[in-house]
């Protein structure tokens, strides 16, 4: 997993004596003191894939934007398209810079009330996103808010997260969302959004509200059996699925055409960066991310270089794991555009060795959203 370290001291989220008495092996990420796993990471993983677990995803950013100009704003920074969103729905894509680089990947929500949209960021890049998004709203006739700190959120993911949520929360409407909407709620007199959304390839749900009402939900959730899960099952579960992670496939340096996300890029509109990212597409780019399964059992990692078989490097390995869904070693790597091909043969050293692989699709595991 990508952190980033600092001398500043490690923030907390609000579940942090939760993970504590839970014994949770605890590491920095992203500026917070995080949970990396309760247990074990295998058992984790598979508790999401074959019933449910929950994650304390209270780290992530809120922004808030509003205002008469808000859509034409959110449309300039978004690399998706936000116009005529219906209200309730979330659309992933990216902010970037003029040379296509990313700011950070987000999710847009279309709020129910009239030019309002929230804005969910990594939580690494809270402080970074804010500062380039002030900068950018001079002139339009809407505000940005970054209430972050005002909010906590867990992840409830997998095929029975649907179950759990709707017993827990006591309101059949959460069954009635599909993929990427969200219903606005109440609970314990704050508002509660609770929307069809998740980081793990699994159905699932994002629940955001007041700190306090995180941690009751938590405990709520625990006690009727939800397996608690931490960042370590997250990334491998993320990965799996195909989903990028901002800082290893996703970066100033790796566009979203370079990712291979330029689905999320509208170009017929104009946003910061659609030149360069037009550009792109229509030229190509020296890189590309990919991709690459193992023949053998050993686990390529972050760092390690991808080769050809006469030992020459065209690229390198952004992660990878053995997946415990699949049991095969696979891992994604930025690599020299000619060698992007699917089914093109490369070799990853690892140490002194080299291993023989190929280039697949990015999406190793069969994702199961709720459409």
């Amino acid at each position: 997993m990508s952190e980033i370290l600092s001398n500043e001291p490690l923030q907390q989220t609000c579940l942090h004596q939760k993970h504590i008495a839970l014994g949770a092996k605890m590491s920095p990420f992203a500026g917070f003191d995080m949970p990396i796993q309760y247990g074990s990471i295998i058992t984790e993983h598979l508790a999401v894939r074959e019933k449910a677990g929950i994650f304390d995803v209270s780290h992530m950013g809120e922004i808030f934007v509003s205002g008469t100009e808000a859509e034409a704003f959110v449309n300039h920074i978004f690399t998706n398209e936000v116009r005529g969103m219906d209200k309730g729905k979330i659309l992933y894509g990216m902010m970037c810079y003029p040379d296509g680089g990313v700011v950070d990947d987000l999710l847009v929500y279309k709020e129910f009330e009239d030019n309002h949209y929230l804005l969910v960021v990594n939580a690494a890049n809270i402080a970074k996103d804010y500062a380039w998004i002030q900068e950018q709203i001079k002139g339009f006739d809407c505000r940005a808010v970054n209430a972050s700190d005002e909010w906590g959120q867990v992840a409830v993911q997998g095929p029975e997260a649907e179950k759990y949520v709707c017993d827990i929360l006591g309101d059949k409407a959460v069954a009635d969302l599909s993929f990427y909407t969200f219903l606005d709620s109440e609970y314990r007199g704050k508002r509660l959004i609770v929307s069809r959304t998740g980081y793990t390839g699994e159905d699932g749900f994002e629940l955001y509200t007041a700190p306090e009402g995180i941690v009751e939900l938590w405990d709520k959730f625990l006690s009727a059996g939800v397996q608690p899960c931490g960042l370590g099952c997250r990334d491998t579960l993320r990965f799996e699925a195909g989903l990028p992670l901002y800082g290893d496939e996703l970066s100033p340096e790796i566009s979203p055409v370079m990712a291979g996300l330029g689905m999320f890029c509208k170009l017929d509109k104009d946003f910061i960066g659609r030149e360069a990212l037009l550009k792109q597409k229509t030229e190509g780019t020296a890189k590309k991310l990919v991709g690459i399964e193992i023949e053998d059992k050993a686990i390529p990692r972050a760092g390690y270089m991808v080769e050809t078989e006469d030992e020459r490097e065209v690229g390198i390995v952004t992660t990878g794991y053995h997946s415990i869904s699949l049991d095969k070693s696979i891992c994604f790597a930025l690599v020299d555009s000619a060698y992007a091909s699917l089914d093109t043969p490369l070799w990853i050293r690892i140490r002194k060795k080299t291993f023989p692989g190929k280039v697949v699709k990015k999406r190793f595991y069969q994702t199961n959203y709720k459409k």
